[in-house]
């Protein structure tokens, strides 16, 4: 049988490959996190008609004669280039902005992503759009501990932040030396106690003849002495256990704005609100007004990304030529940030791929026509025995 009837054979087999790749890539041009493929071909064996010959004294070099037999699929490469971004509003939605992966665990099995649409399920778990469970690190006391293994993130509703008993409070502004003598300002604060009981401090400042008296709720008097405005006094006080910072009171004519501004107790609060940093980290917020990180998302690096094997619902699982995934934080290490509230779109360029359409049908259509023509060939060599 003719080379040309196989060759054509191949070249079909390879232009379909090329058609269901791009097929493939149109149809997922909407789906959040897909990367697209493209075929690489090749060249098949090639028959030896006439081999090369060396330059000789009376006779010029040869060089060999072959045949092709054929064309066949080299590979098929996924392209990793970023997707757009695609705003959606929903915290919960993640996006990274460069290289990495989302960790996620589906069926016993680790899996990776660049499919960040998350949210947490009725257990309070991260979860992907298929169930899968989303993998970080969980904080101990509002900090994430070096080197603990990753597992499930849980967002952990009802969980309290402890309260904390006023131990220092910090006092600011002007006492007007212009004010008369006997003269008083009163400044209260609210503080609590080691149990989040919320009382308060008075503090009672009185113009005397050389400066100023400060007299907390105990009657305990304290003078101030102000020298061109500044203190020349004590700069401190205690007031039923607490440290009361005076340093940064003055004594200038005029303006009266002295007040209590800072104090470091605070009630027990429960969990309020929570939002996702682009470093990946789930920070809550509580009633109390505390801050406290919860948990950080993991990001994972590979040496060849092209090298994961695609196991359907936008995830890749490692393979031998992949390497072994790099755990680390998001903004590290290589990694990409993470932005909340959108979603990476597909990266697949559709007038790339109705040009491949193109590609694909015209070679399919070259190498039907081989096989028509091989057909014809050998109709007329059973037309000779007429």
């Amino acid at each position: 049988m003719l080379r040309s009837l196989f060759a054509g054979i191949s070249g079909l087999r390879s232009h379909q490959t090329m058609l269901d790749v791009t097929g493939n890539n149109i149809a997922n041009v909407n789906t959040t996190g897909f990367k697209a493929s493209a075929v690489q071909f090749q060249d098949s064996l090639s028959q030896l008609l006439r081999n090369s010959m060396m330059p000789q004294t009376n006779l010029g070099g040869q060089n060999p004669a072959q045949v092709g037999l054929g064309v066949q699929v080299a590979g098929i490469s996924t392209n990793f280039a970023s997707g757009a971004p695609q705003p959606t509003g929903v915290p919960t939605d993640l996006m990274i902005a460069g290289d990495g992966f989302f960790v996620v665990r589906s069926g016993g099995e680790t899996l990776y992503t660049r499919n960040g649409g998350f949210s947490f399920d009725a257990s309070g778990k991260l979860v992907s759009a298929d169930g899968a469970l989303v993998q970080g690190w969980t904080a101990r006391d509002g900090a994430i501990v070096p080197g603990q293994g990753v597992g499930d993130i849980t967002l952990p509703v009802g969980a309290l932040s402890p309260a904390a008993a006023t131990t220092t409070a910090r006092v600011t502004g002007n006492l007007p030396s212009g004010a008369a003598v006997g003269d008083t300002l009163v400044r209260d604060i609210k503080t609590y106690d080691a149990q989040g009981t919320e009382t308060s401090m008075r503090l009672t400042f009185t113009r005397t003849t050389a400066g100023w008296d400060v007299t907390d709720a105990a009657g305990a008097r304290t003078p101030l002495a102000f020298t061109d405005g500044k203190q020349a006094g004590a700069s401190s006080i205690v007031s039923g256990g607490i440290t009361v910072d005076l340093s940064a009171v003055t004594g200038f004519a005029d303006v009266s704005d002295v007040a209590i501004k800072e104090q470091n107790g605070k009630p027990a609060g429960t969990l309020s609100s929570y939002a996702l940093t682009n470093d990946g980290s789930l920070v809550g917020t509580f009633s109390n007004g505390d801050t406290e990180v919860l948990a950080r998302i993991a990001l994972a690096g590979f040496v060849n990304p092209g090298g994961l094997e695609k196991t359907g619902s936008s995830q890749f699982r490692p393979s031998g030529n992949s390497g072994q995934p790099t755990l680390g934080q998001a903004g590290t290490d290589g990694l990409g940030g993470i932005i909340s509230g959108a979603l990476e779109m597909s990266n697949v360029d559709l007038s790339q791929e109705f040009t491949n359409l193109i590609v694909a049908q015209r070679g399919f259509q070259a190498n039907a026509r081989i096989i028509t023509t091989s057909d014809e060939v050998l109709q007329e060599l059973t037309n000779l025995k007429r």
